[in-house]
């Protein structure tokens, strides 16, 4: 027959981890790492895009300039 105290040993002895926690959960940081490296670069192909088409923007504004209407407060 079975006591209580030999199922709480038997439950305890099953819940002993005998592993190193932080070397079982590293890559979790690994993979943390290399979501936000693949985003950092993504968000870095975005630098300095306005200024590689300033020809575009520039031909655009002079081609329309008359377009523009004056509406709202003060017009």
């Amino acid at each position: 027959m079975t006591t209580f105290a030999t199922l709480v040993s038997f439950a305890a002895e099953e819940a002993e981890s005998h592993g190193n926690v932080a070397l079982e959960t590293v890559w979790y940081g690994i993979v943390a790492i290399v979501v936000f490296a693949a985003l950092a670069l993504v968000t870095a192909s975005y630098r300095n895009v306005a200024n590689r088409h300033a020809h575009k923007a520039e031909a655009y504004s002079q081609a329309h300039a008359n377009d523009i209407v004056k509406a709202g407060h003060g017009h």
